[in-house]
């Protein structure tokens, strides 16, 4: 269903008359809202997130590939579109790639800004302390996260001819200028996010706090709930303390999690002890794997056994990365 929802979207879409595309896009949009439910287990998140990585990269290099492939008759054609509006020199299509990359430039950093204004005003509406970004953090957020392949995507869904059977009219210029955009937008990107980003990197500190006070608050919604499991599970049965000191090593993480971020001596004491912890525990499982790869070599288990094992110590390593 995750892969072929965005396909149908964009099916349909193209079959009522509207954008494939911008279809596909608001369908992946409500995909994501609809996530938020989370109703799916978590292997399948694990497992549709490495698919979905795969595809996308593939997708992504396939869309370039096509865009390489077409260039030189692209090229051709968008000089032909040219000379049509009485431009005989092409590097005017160098002017208008440069025109147009300079008027997203000041809509995108239009667009941050009014949006983060409008972000502002509703948070301090309901009395958070929110303060107001600087024009580095605004411009950096104007310039990142260009890609350009939803760009791609639609301009070369662009028809080769109209419905009355003659050529639709300069689309090499277009998808040639959608192109230049793109590499334009990209290089730019590469060349000003490092002296933008360089003064902010302290400013990194706030997505941490909100991040851990998440969990603080998620671990003080854990505990009551293995509370309630240790009185369900331990009912009618005689070795209750077994399910009690299984729910009290439970419940001592969550409170750990809890106390860690009370901004007091023994909290910093916590945070350092789970520090040393989580570094001991890194070493530990390297020192698994390196084992497990041993008796693999001597055959002492299977390959699928060995596989298996990796896998678990690969996503507890990833864990406490």
């Amino acid at each position: 269903m995750s892969l072929l929802v965005p396909f149908g979207a964009y099916e349909l879409a193209e079959h009522l008359g509207g954008s494939g595309i911008l279809a596909a896009v608001a369908a992946g949009i409500t995909m994501s809202y609809a996530e938020l439910g989370g109703h799916a287990l978590a292997s399948t998140r694990v497992q549709r997130t490495a698919v979905w990585d795969t595809v996308q990269f593939a997708l992504n290099g396939v869309m370039f590939v096509l865009l390489g492939e077409q260039l030189p008759a692209l090229f051709a054609g968008a000089v032909d579109a040219v000379r049509d509006s009485q431009h005989e020199n092409p590097w005017w299509i160098a002017v208008y790639v440069l025109a147009i990359n300079l008027g997203l430039a000041a809509l995108r950093f239009a667009w941050v800004w009014v949006s983060t204004r409008i972000s502002i005003a509703v948070a301090r509406a309901r009395g958070a302390p929110v303060e107001k970004p600087p024009l580095r953090l605004v411009a950096a957020m104007s310039v990142a996260g260009v890609r350009g392949a939803i760009t791609l995507a639609g301009v070369l869904t662009l028809p080769l001819f109209l419905p009355d059977g003659t050529e639709f009219p300069a689309r090499d210029l277009a998808i040639l200028l959608a192109a230049g955009v793109v590499i334009l937008s990209l290089t730019a990107a590469s060349v000003l996010l490092p002296p933008l980003l360089r003064k902010l990197a302290a400013d990194s500190h706030a997505d941490e706090a909100e991040m851990e006070h998440a969990r603080v608050l998620a671990a003080k919604h854990a505990i009551p709930a293995v509370e309630h499991e240790l009185h369900h599970l331990a009912h009618g049965h005689t070795d209750a303390d077994v399910y009690a000191e299984a729910a009290a090593r439970v419940m001592e993480f969550y409170r750990r999690r809890i106390d860690g971020q009370s901004g007091d001596e023994n909290a910093i004491r916590i945070r350092r002890s789970d520090a040393i912890e989580r570094r001991m525990r890194l070493t530990a499982l390297r020192a698994e794997r390196e084992a497990v790869y041993a008796f693999a070599r001597t055959h002492k288990i299977s390959d699928q056994c060995a596989r298996l094992i990796v896998r678990d110590i690969d996503l507890q390593e990833e864990r406490l990365h």
